[in-house]
């Protein structure tokens, strides 16, 4: 199931999701080193920490899966945000310094490939830092928050995929200790909750964030790859007359697709 840009941003603007949303800052800030006029994407939903560590890079452009949706952002300026497919990200060899995933990994169709791209049009000293829900933690188990959606991850799994696709685990953080919960007096202690849980029981984490270095001494065997998938918008119009549906040979409230 993937998550939709009309539930996350929702997410994101709760009580929870702010909590939430600070927590992963807390962990994304251990590990981020701040790189001068460097060029950063953003794949996934990730909005609320581009506008955070992306005030200091040069460029800074947010790529939002086809599946999931987009919205514009920034809310001022020139819009910095496209509708993209991750196997076929709309940039040129080499040319970003660091890839920001959140929202992203887990529910990619082919993980592999996905990060695959990413080496390609990361520099030769770039980076990809990842957040994914943890196997082992709570959040991944209950659906009314965004990290209950996909393909959850444990850090052997992710060593695993990240090394295949010419990575190399560099510098590890978690987040989400405490439990997702929208009751107010359970979120009261998150705080508490959070420290203890980074100090007690850092494998039940509801987050893994993951640093890794792009590797280049590795050969990759060069292939011809084709898209499986081509995405057109399909529009329902609204009131549509009834003439119209028995031309189409619909019924009523059909979507036809191509």
């Amino acid at each position: 199931m993937h998550s939709d840009i009309v539930d996350l941003r929702s997410f994101y603007s709760s009580t929870l999701g702010r909590l939430a949303e600070h927590s992963i800052t807390m962990a994304l800030s251990s590990i981020w080193a701040t790189v001068p006029n460097e060029r950063l994407v953003g794949l996934g939903y990730t909005l609320p920490w581009l506008e955070r560590f992306g005030t200091d890079a040069e460029r800074v452009f947010a790529f939002m899966p086809a599946t999931q949706g987009a919205v514009v952002w920034p809310a001022t300026g020139p819009a910095a945000t496209a509708l993209v497919f991750d196997e076929e990200l709309p940039l040129v060899d080499s040319c970003i310094d660091r890839v920001l995933l959140v929202h992203s990994l887990e529910h990619a169709e082919n993980p592999r490939e996905t990060l695959n791209e990413i080496w390609r049009v990361l520099s030769p000293a770039g980076r990809v830092v990842i957040v994914v829900p943890n196997r082992r933690g709570v959040w991944a188990r209950f659906e009314h928050t965004p990290f209950g959606n996909g393909r959850p991850f444990s850090r052997g799994q992710l060593t695993e995929l990240l090394r295949e696709a010419n990575f190399t685990p560099a510098t590890w953080s978690d987040a989400l200790f405490f439990p997702p919960s929208p009751r107010r007096f359970m979120m009261r202690f998150h705080n508490v909750l959070e420290k203890a849980g980074r100090r007690f029981w850092p494998i039940f984490s509801g987050v893994i964030v993951v640093e890794a270095q792009k590797r280049l001494y590795q050969g990759v065997p060069v292939a011809q790859r084709a898209s499986r998938r081509v995405f057109v918008p399909v529009f329902s119009p609204q009131g549509a007359t009834r003439l119209g549906r028995h031309a189409t040979g619909g019924a009523p409230g059909q979507v036809t697709r191509s």
